[in-house]
């Protein structure tokens, strides 16, 4: 009886051990340091212990169908069969002045403009969750990685901070070749742990500029949430308006609709292409992550010339079949006032260009 005591208790300790190595491991939580913790405390937008978005979110639920879907993804239904179709650009031959732009997978993009190399949310990991068995990446769809990205990375911003936006291993491995990185407030003790210097980090509250010689990246508002795991909220989920003399890109990252894309699209007096999130949405959380009409109705109002839908091609995160985001939002399109620009990963699309044409890839797949 007492060998089975002390072989329980060493079992528990184990446990315990590894359940703190696993909270407290670099991937987790972002370095709070004073400075950082009193800027993030003086935003109007950080109020009883975390941030809240303008217009506030539902509550957002999951019913069983959810957790089957989330954890068994059903090949040919939620997950694709075949391996994602794609075609792999050489970001490193693209020549330095043309303005454009490609889909690495999921709310990934490489995009180049008025000179200045630009990298958005950049992520490789096979799995979009701290489980190295929950939300894996399609085949197929991981065609880029650190050794991809061109040397001398003018800027690369962090929308927020879940797994499938933040990749730690990508963000390590990059350093070197990155100038600047701007994020949301509290985003950069993430950079700031992983070995980028301060120097290296803005970190920007709604509605703030940064000033990059030549380009100005615009820190806005979303409707989303924040965290890794334990702690939500404690670090500002964000948009983005990419700026140049000639042109003018936004980037939605995640986030439920309101009213801010009508406001933003006369502060900036319409862009020439929205990135704009399309997929791992759901009625019940909709107020987080748009339905494919609602991110329609958003490029209309922040007038846009052009979309890109992302968000989808990459990971399993809800109960919609893969092609879904796609087919809703070809037909939530018709008649729009943009054109919808379905590049394959890899795929160059030069901004401002009418004429480019693109396949109906998703059609090509099982």
């Amino acid at each position: 009886m007492l060998s089975l005591i002390k072989i329980s208790a060493l079992g528990a300790a184990c446990l315990l051990l590894a359940g703190f190595w696993f909270i407290n491991r670099d991937e987790m939580d972002p370095l709070m340091t004073p400075a950082r913790k009193a800027r993030i405390e003086a935003s109007p937008h950080y109020r009883d212990g975390e941030f809240h978005p303008e217009v506030p979110h539902e509550k957002v639920t999951a019913d069983i169908s959810f957790w089957k879907s989330f954890l068994f993804p059903a090949a040919g239904v939620n997950i694709p069969q075949d391996p994602m179709v794609h075609e792999k650009k050489d970001l490193k031959s693209i020549p330095p002045w043309d303005d454009v732009v490609v889909w690495l997978g999921h709310s990934s993009f490489y995009m180049q403009l008025g000179g200045k190399k630009i990298l958005i949310d950049p992520v490789s990991s096979l799995y979009a969750s701290p489980f190295p068995f929950i939300d894996r990446a399609f085949d197929g769809s991981n065609v880029y990685g650190p050794e991809d990205i061109p040397d001398d990375l003018d800027v690369m911003v962090l929308s927020h901070d879940h797994w499938d936006h933040l990749d730690y291993d990508f963000v390590k491995k990059i350093e070197p070749k990155v100038h600047h990185v701007v994020t949301g407030l509290g985003n950069g003790g993430y950079y700031e742990k992983w070995g980028y210097p301060l120097s290296k980090i803005h970190e920007a509250d709604w509605n703030e500029e940064v000033k990059l010689d030549g380009l100005s990246v615009w820190v806005l508002p979303t409707r989303h949430f924040s965290g890794r795991l334990l702690k939500r909220n404690q670090t500002l989920p964000v948009s983005f308006a990419f700026i140049t003399p000639n042109r003018k890109v936004y980037y939605s990252g995640d986030g439920g609709y309101d009213g801010r894309f009508r406001d933003m699209g006369k502060q900036f007096g319409g862009f020439d292409l929205a990135l704009m999130e399309d997929g791992q949405y759901n009625q019940n959380w909709h107020s987080v992550h748009m339905l494919p009409e609602e991110s329609a109705k958003a490029v209309e109002e922040i007038g846009a010339r052009a979309l890109i839908p992302c968000h989808n091609g990459k990971y399993a995160l809800s109960t919609h079949t893969w092609q879904e985001p796609y087919e809703r939002m070809k037909l939530a399109a018709e008649g729009k006032s943009f054109r919808l620009l379905t590049p394959e990963i890899g795929e160059a699309v030069h901004i401002g260009d009418d004429t480019q044409q693109f396949r109906e890839w998703w059609n090509m797949m099982k």
